[in-house]
């Protein structure tokens, strides 16, 4: 079964295009220490479809979800990317202890 890309359920669940990043590095001036990679690098790896974002510390973060609501100097809504995610990640299985 092929399933769609992570920069395409992204989209559908929440209308944020995340080819709309910048790559300003905004969202990385505040960087926590629960963090594994940065939002940016978050981004990235979703618009390379790749799986390893669904286990990153950085995506479980409770402090970088809370975080993550104004970071974007793109206006990406980066808190409901981040729940996309989460949800996609535990719909593949994926949960935040695994990460």
């Amino acid at each position: 079964m092929h399933l769609p890309t992570l920069r395409s359920i992204v989209l559908t669940a929440t209308g944020q295009d995340l080819r709309k990043c910048q790559h300003c590095a905004f969202c990385n001036t505040q960087l926590d220490e629960e963090q594994d990679i940065a939002l940016e690098t978050l981004v990235q790896l979703v618009l390379m479809n790749d799986e390893e974002v669904l286990t990153s510390r950085t995506l479980w973060s409770d402090r970088v979800l809370q975080s993550a609501r104004q970071v974007c100097a793109s206006d990406l809504n980066m808190e409901a990317i981040l729940l996309t995610l989460r949800a996609e990640a535990l719909r593949r299985g994926i949960s935040g202890s695994q990460a």
